[in-house]
């Protein structure tokens, strides 16, 4: 009984994690198409706060996609652009790099939203989006 149970002891949280991301506005990325170097969820973040990992091409547009660090109550602190350090214009991974500058914050916690490039402006951009700490 308890190995037909199992399965979905397992998908129905999933699930549940998937529809809550999507109703809050945004589309969490899929863990295939990009990857975060640094800074790592819940470390401890200074200025400048460099930005390193691989996005698939299409994650870019002109060689390029939106970084921005929260703080605790949601407000930007910094906005960048990723850059390409590679083509971009493929479907394989391309290492990215920005570095954000940022005053301290009144909250010692925050997110980094990395955002997949939108240039149709369609709504809900997929988006990674990384806990940390001040």
């Amino acid at each position: 009984m308890l190995k037909r149970i199992f399965p979905f002891l397992v998908i129905v949280p999933l699930l549940l994690a998937s529809m809550a991301s999507c109703s809050q506005g945004r589309q969490v990325v899929k863990p295939d198409d990009i990857v975060l170097v640094a800074p790592l969820p819940n470390s401890v973040v200074t200025s400048p706060l460099a930005v390193t990992g691989e996005a698939r091409g299409f994650w870019f547009f002109e060689a390029s996609f939106p970084v921005r660090l929260l703080d605790g109550n949601g407000n930007i602190m910094a906005e960048v652009p990723a850059q390409a350090q590679g083509e971009w214009m493929t479907e394989n991974f391309v290492p990215f790099a920005a570095e954000l500058d940022f005053s301290a914050p009144a909250t010692s916690t925050g997110t980094l939203v990395l955002e997949k490039q939108n240039a149709a402006g369609l709504p809900n951009p997929e988006q990674m989006i990384v806990p940390v700490r001040f």
